[in-house]
């Protein structure tokens, strides 16, 4: 790692779970979970490479609000990455993410949560529990 301030990635994994519910409030709420627990699932079977490629090719919409926040996760990471094109996901993913093997391990324990946290974000506005989750402000 580049530097050497403590970043708190349960902190990252949170704040982008949540950006993923507020930015999808228009859809329902057991779509974005569907779609975020088919992309844990190929996270966890597959890996980070085939969760994004998974989420560009199969879950258009929904999948892109996940794609972003992904990336915004991984561009806070300390490694200095820059936050790729549309275009330039795919060979971001590979060439930045997975070819190391410590940063494609922090990348996919810390994506894992976030998707973790969101699903339980879009279960709890499913029940209603919108206003817990920031949707009133």
């Amino acid at each position: 790692m580049t530097n050497t301030t403590s970043i708190n990635l349960d902190y990252l994994a949170a704040k982008y779970a949540q950006t993923i519910i507020q930015q999808t409030q228009n859809k329902k709420a057991s779509d974005i979970e569907n779609t975020i627990t088919k992309a844990l699932g190929v996270l966890q079977e597959d890996g980070v490479y085939a969760c994004f490629l998974y989420l560009l090719a199969r879950e258009k919409e929904n999948g892109a609000v996940v794609v972003d926040e992904m990336l915004n996760l991984l561009s806070d990471l300390p490694f200095g990455w820059q936050r790729p094109t549309a275009e330039e996901i795919l060979r971001f993913i590979s060439e930045q993410v997975t070819k190391d093997l410590d940063r494609l391990l922090l990348a996919r324990e810390v994506l894992e949560q976030m998707l973790i946290y969101a699903r339980y974000g879009a279960k709890a506005r499913d029940k209603g529990g919108s206003e817990a989750l920031g949707a009133s402000s």
